[in-house]
């Protein structure tokens, strides 16, 4: 790769970064000593047929050791906290048994994944009760990229989310098998979750900490580790960061602002690689990085920050030394082909606090808010009408597509921006133009991605419809959701 610009920029509006908010609560430093990161293990299959695979998905309850002393009692999918990772490729049909261990009702969302809603896409409408299972199956036909799995319950998905329910997604294809990035799972190649608690009692309390406007921990947990160390045995990196946070913004840099490289976001590779010493992520984003510790030597220790705060090391140990550029191009994202004749759709997110609007109106789990052609490609226009001085950034979200950003306020997106995403951060008194077309049919969430916006109504539903097939659904009512015996 040829010497391009390094952004030291975080690009999103400053004034109206979180930790201006009344409520903010800044991050401190846990009294915890240095343990290694964890790594979430890969989940395994309970069985390989040809091009069937087989999977087995169970939110559980556990027991987690984050701070010395008593264990803190956590939620996780196949594990104590978080997750396994779930690996899928492209092309690859998947059985997928879905099991709720948990005393409540809880779903399982695709977040990022291209599958038919409102059921296989796991939000509101595919409740797994308690003691309980749902059997969906899918295939995945979508490009190489990060994305998770987290619960989506009306109204607990932020409190579920806090008790530890996040997974990351490694999907995976031949194009990108080709590029020269780092893969080796656990060794070279790693998620990186990034989350805040605040604990009780070494135990999480969310309605102590609860805030409407999105509820923040005073401590930084990494793949639910605090102060957690990875120690590096190659010279490059490539880290899987994921911001699953309730409310907070993760403003990222290293100790000694060491350069990185970004060569996917949320829906896959890159068209070029963009290099950086700063990185800003809001909720839900993902941003696949490379690094290049090749200036390092065995000994040094690098310390990742958000803000000014320290929140995992990286222990440089014994590597071979190699010499790989990375290309200049990575992948070909072909410019959108608007569906002539149609209108742009806009989107407006308003409010604060308990006033949080979507379109002016709360969620209604049994209203269908737009419609959209499968195959069509439609502009829309999602709005912050937040004030600039006072408001907040909200993460817009879509289910079931992943969309390109086209502008900010007429202008062109940040330069890490010009790949596919299904969550992008509007800034307060904010237009962000995208480009949105579903190939799958179904009823689908649009959201903040702030949880207790989502939780407290701001989001709506559209349905993706072929003119030639007509789809029956059930939606079913917030009530029936949660009484399913009514």
């Amino acid at each position: 790769m040829s010497e391009s610009q390094v952004y030291t920029d975080y690009f999103f509006d400053e004034p109206v970064f979180d930790l201006h908010d009344g409520g903010y609560v800044p991050l401190e430093k846990a009294d915890v000593p240095d343990q290694p990161l964890n790594i979430p293990a890969a989940l395994q299959p309970d069985k390989v047929d040809g091009n069937d695979v087989y999977y087995t998905i169970t939110a559980q309850e556990g027991e987690t050791q984050i701070l010395p002393g008593a264990k803190t009692k956590t939620w996780g999918y196949n594990a104590s906290i978080l997750g396994t990772t779930i690996v899928l490729k492209q092309g690859v049909h998947y059985h997928v048994h879905l099991v709720n261990k948990l005393p409540e009702v809880t779903t399982f969302h695709w977040h990022g994944l291209n599958v038919t809603g409102p059921i296989v896409d796991g939000g509101p409408h595919a409740p797994v009760y308690p003691g309980g299972s749902r059997d969906i199956d899918f295939t995945l036909d979508q490009p190489a990229q990060t994305d998770w799995i987290h619960p989506h319950p009306c109204p607990n998905t932020a409190r579920q989310v806090w008790n530890g329910l996040a997974a990351a997604v490694v999907v995976t294809d031949d194009e990108e098998a080709k590029l020269p990035f780092p893969r080796n799972y656990g060794v070279d190649d790693i998620p990186v979750i990034l989350q805040d608690r605040s604990y009780h009692d070494n135990q999480l309390d969310y309605k102590a900490d609860y805030d409407m406007d999105g509820t923040l921990g005073k401590y930084a947990l990494v793949n639910g580790t605090i102060n957690g160390v990875f120690n590096v045995t190659t010279q490059r990196v490539r880290l899987r960061i994921l911001n699953g946070s309730d409310r907070r913004e993760w403003r990222l840099h290293f100790d000694d602002e060491h350069e990185f490289t970004q060569i996917a976001s949320d829906g896959g590779t890159l068209p070029e690689p963009v290099k950086f010493t700063k990185l800003m992520l809001t909720c839900a984003e993902r941003a696949e990085v490379i690094v290049d510790f090749g200036d390092k030597k065995p000994g040094d220790v690098v310390t990742l920050m958000t803000d000014d705060m320290p929140i995992m090391k990286f222990k440089i140990g014994e590597y071979q030394h190699e010499d790989v550029e990375l290309p200049e191009h990575l992948t070909t994202i072909a410019a959108p082909e608007v569906t002539p004749g149609l209108p742009v759709t806009r989107t407006v997110m308003s409010g604060m606090d308990d006033k949080v609007r979507l379109d002016g109106k709360l969620f209604d789990m049994q209203r269908i808010d737009r419609k959209q052609k499968i195959g069509d490609t439609v502009l829309w226009d999602v709005v912050n009408t937040n004030d600039m001085d006072a408001g907040m950034i909200h993460p817009f979200h879509m289910h079931g597509c992943q969309f390109l950003v086209l502008s900010r306020n007429g202008k062109a997106p940040y330069p890490n921006e010009h790949g596919w995403k299904d969550t992008v951060g509007v800034n307060a008194g904010e237009t962000v133009r995208i480009a949105v077309k579903f190939t799958k049919f179904g009823v689908y969430m649009y959201h903040c991605h702030i949880l207790e916006h989502e939780d407290t109504g701001m989001m709506a539903q559209i349905e993706a419809y072929d003119p030639n097939v007509k789809h029956e659904y059930h939606l079913i009512s917030m009530d029936e959701m949660n009484h399913p015996t009514k």
